[in-house]
């Protein structure tokens, strides 16, 4: 157990420390289509700005370094490593965003409600998949996209994505047109998206053999 834990500490202390150029083309290597974010700003000499915490420079940004740098990200995203080389060569503090509905969903949710979640679905035998945390509020469930379905009607997820709180409260599922932070990446003092289960390690889920537990764990 001492080693495990061990382990778990070193790899921790290599993410945190992990370029975010190099993770985003680890990403890609994937498979992950990224593109840039934009990061936490200080303002000069280390001082907060007042209504200034993006580097968007936006009075008031609602998600400080958790969002594209470009409004045409969804056409950016890229899996190209030399293309992602030179986006980081020239803004190296740029954090990293994954493009979600191409290889992926994420199920986003209060952190309380996912670790009671991870802990019944571990408990159950029931395959999880890449798990991460967003500082201590948010936790992240990654899992196959369900993609573009032939009938419209059928894209019932769309309703999490666009509307979380009509349909279940703190639950959020980002599928087509949307993103996430990905680790190492950081948004404020202190505060950074970090993996829980790393991807190179447990293959994607479907979402649905999540979806109940995470549903449960919400609405409790």
């Amino acid at each position: 157990m001492v080693d495990v834990l061990r382990r778990r500490s070193r790899s921790r202390a290599v993410e945190r420390d992990q370029p975010l150029g190099d993770a985003a083309a680890q990403y890609a290597s994937m498979g992950w289509p990224v593109c840039a974010g934009e990061h936490f700003h200080r303002g000069t000499g280390a001082a907060m700005e007042p209504g200034r915490a993006c580097s968007c420079d936006r009075v008031g940004c609602p998600a400080p370094g958790a969002h594209p740098v470009s409004p045409a990200w969804q056409m950016q995203a890229t899996v190209d490593l030399n293309v992602i080389q030179s986006w980081w060569e020239t803004r190296p503090e740029a954090n990293v965003i994954l493009v979600t509905g191409r290889v992926f969903d994420v199920l986003d949710v209060p952190a309380a409600a996912g670790s009671a979640a991870l802990g019944q679905i571990t408990a159950a035998g029931t395959a999880v998949g890449p798990v991460a945390a967003l500082g201590q509020d948010r936790m992240l469930f990654f899992v196959l996209t369900r993609g573009l379905p032939a009938d419209e009607d059928e894209w019932w997820s769309c309703g999490l994505d666009s509307e979380p709180e009509s349909v279940v409260q703190g639950l959020r599922w980002h599928c087509r047109d949307s993103y996430v932070l990905a680790p190492p990446s950081r948004y404020a003092p202190g505060l950074a998206a970090r993996w829980l289960r790393p991807p190179q390690e447990h293959p994607l889920p479907d979402a649905v053999r999540l979806l109940e537990y995470l549903v449960d764990a919400c609405e409790a």
